[in-house]
């Protein structure tokens, strides 16, 4: 049994009932934002006042909001506004990662049964997965990651 259960969602492409509904189903206990800006989404219900309501009235779950484990505008923007290549972003964010030391600074009994919550719709080419992969790898624990979608 792994000592340390993680999730990740993403809400783009979901309507709220079935972002909501996917949250409620999992077995986690808090949504950890990680997110750099967590107040000007497209989707309303992922705006950071609007989502910590909603995740304690419909799921019974806390909301926290972690920026320490976003990338950088710099580093967002060069993929993202710039078409810059998916492995050199994933290097540059796992380099801050690293820097920032997040393993240690960053409580495990936050994570544990925590759900990572960024806007992509699939993990695949998404920051949270690179931050559950980097606790995993970095975590002597036994870490589960389950993405939601």
């Amino acid at each position: 049994m792994p000592e340390i259960e993680l999730f990740t969602i993403g809400f783009t492409r979901k309507s709220a009932e079935r972002f909501f509904g996917l949250l409620r189903s999992s077995g986690a206990r808090r949504i950890v934002d990680v997110r750099l800006n967590n107040v000007s989404q497209l989707a309303g219900f992922a705006k950071r006042e609007d989502l910590e309501f909603f995740a304690r009235e419909l799921c019974n779950m806390d909301y926290v909001h972690l920026p320490e484990l976003a990338p950088t505008k710099e580093i967002r923007d060069a993929f993202k506004k710039d078409g810059g290549a998916w492995n050199v972003f994933a290097e540059s964010f796992l380099q801050l990662m690293n820097e920032r030391q997040i393993e240690r600074s960053i409580p495990k009994k936050l994570i544990h049964q925590g759900c990572l919550l960024c806007s992509e719709d699939k993990p695949d080419h998404c920051h949270r997965r690179l931050v559950a992969e980097y606790l995993q790898q970095k975590w002597d624990e036994s870490v589960s990651i389950r993405h939601l979608s």
